[in-house]
C-alpha cells in the first residue's frame, strides 16, 4: 500500500524586483518544482572575474613552458609559423579549454563558480555534457568574453540578453541549453518555534529512548519551514508528524494543544538532554585526561608602576662658614663694633 501526501508550499514573499526564490523553473521526474535560484548578472560576474585571473595564471605557467619548448627545440625547426600556432593553442587552452575541462571535472563549476557558489546545469536541471560545455565556451569566446566578433556591440547585447531572460542565461546558455544555478541557499533562516512553558514539566518526563534520529529531523524541517506551508497541508502533515512521535514517546500530554506545539517541547526538551550529556562527557573526560583539555590562559597580571626616585635633600637654611683663630684671613671686629655692641646703662 502506498500513501501520497500532497503539501501546497506558500510562495515566499518576493524580493527586490519581483524575483521570487525558486525562480529557476526546475522540475523533477516526480513532477515537483525544484527549490533552486537561478544565477543573475551580479554573481556570474564576480565569478567571471574569479575565473579571469586563474586563466592569467595559466596562461602564464604555459607561457613559460613554451619558452622553455622553443629553448630546446633546434634553431631550423623554430619559426614564425611555429610559434605562432603554439601561441593560438595556448590561447585556446586557456580560453576554451579551462573552462570545459573544469565544467567536466568539477560537476558544471570553475573556479570562480565554486567560490561564489553557482553550477552550470542543462536547462531541465540535470549534470551539464562535455557537448555542451564546449558549445558555450565557442560561443563566449566569440560573442561574448573577449568577444571576437564586434567586441563592444556584442558585449551590450549580451548583457541585454541576461537581463532580459527569465533566468538569467546569457547567448551561451541559450544555443547550449544550459543555465547557471546556486548551490547555496539564500532565504531567510529562522530558528524552530522554542517550547511553550507549560509544557515544559510534562517534556521533562518524557520516555525519549525510541525517538529516532530520522522522525526528529523531520520535526524540526517542519517546524523550520511551517510558515511556508498553507491549510489544510499544515495541519494535516502536523499531525502526521505527531502521531509518529507519539507512538514512540510516554506518557501522553496532559491537556490538548497544537501539534506543533508538542513537537517543539519533545525536540527542546531532547536538545536539553544532550547538551548535558555533552558536559558531563566532556567533564569525564577533563578528569580522565586532562591534557587532552586545553588548559585556561592565566590572568593578565596588572600592570606595575615604575620605583619612585627619592628626590634629593635640600638644607634647611644656608651653610654660614664661621672662621677660627688659626684662620689667619678671619677679621677680627673693631673698637667701634665692640663698643656698640655693649648695652647702654
Amino acid at each position: 500500500m502506498v500513501f501520497t501526501v500532497g503539501v501546497r508550499a506558500q510562495p515566499p514573499a518576493p524580493a527586490h524586483g519581483g524575483d521570487r526564490w525558486a525562480d529557476a523553473g526546475l522540475v523533477s521526474g516526480e513532477a515537483v518544482e525544484l527549490d533552486v535560484r537561478a544565477a543573475r548578472l551580479g554573481s556570474r560576474v564576480l565569478a567571471l572575474l574569479i575565473d579571469l585571473l586563474v586563466q592569467v595564471g595559466v596562461a602564464m605557467l604555459l607561457s613559460i613552458g613554451l619558452s622553455l619548448l622553443l629553448l630546446v627545440l633546434p634553431a631550423g625547426v623554430v619559426d614564425g609559423a611555429l610559434e605562432g600556432a603554439l601561441q593560438t593553442v595556448l590561447l585556446v587552452l586557456v580560453l576554451v579549454g579551462y573552462p570545459v575541462l573544469m565544467e567536466r571535472f568539477a560537476g558544471g563549476r570553475t573556479v570562480g563558480k565554486l567560490v561564489v557558489g553557482l553550477r552550470v546545469v542543462r536547462a531541465d536541471g540535470g549534470p551539464v555534457g562535455v557537448g555542451q560545455s564546449l558549445t558555450r565556451a565557442l560561443v563566449g569566446v566569440a560573442v561574448e568574453w573577449p568577444g571576437l566578433v564586434l567586441p563592444l556591440l556584442s558585449w551590450a547585447a549580451s548583457v541585454t540578453v541576461m537581463l532580459t531572460d527569465p533566468r538569467g542565461r546569457r547567448l551561451g546558455d541559450l544555443v547550449a541549453g544550459t543555465m547557471v544555478v546556486h548551490t547555496r541557499g539564500a532565504g531567510v533562516w529562522r530558528p524552530a518555534p522554542l517550547a511553550v512553558p507549560p509544557l515544559m514539566g510534562w517534556a521533562q518526563t518524557l520516555d525519549l529512548t525510541r525517538l529516532d534520529d530520522g522522525l526528529a529531523l523531520a520535526a524540526r524541517q517542519y517546524l523550520a519551514r511551517v510558515h511556508q506551508f498553507v491549510e489544510p497541508e499544515r495541519g494535516r502533515l502536523g499531525r502526521a508528524l505527531w502521531a509518529q512521535m507519539a507512538a514512540v514517546i510516554s506518557p501522553p500530554p496532559p491537556w490538548r494543544a497544537p501539534e506543533a506545539a508538542y513537537l517543539a517541547a519533545v525536540l527542546a526538551e531532547r536538545h536539553r538532554r544532550a547538551v548535558h550529556r555533552l558536559g558531563r562527557t566532556r567533564g569525564v573526560t577533563a578528569t580522565l585526561w586532562p591534557e587532552l583539555t586545553p588548559a585556561p590562559p592565566p590572568p593578565a597580571a596588572p600592570p606595575q608602576a615604575p620605583p619612585a626616585t627619592p628626590a634629593p635633600l635640600r638644607p634647611a637654611a644656608p651653610a654660614i662658614a664661621v672662621p677660627t683663630q688659626a684662620d689667619p684671613t678671619a677679621v677680627r671686629p673693631g673698637p667701634a663694633a665692640i663698643s656698640a655692641e655693649r648695652p647702654r646703662g
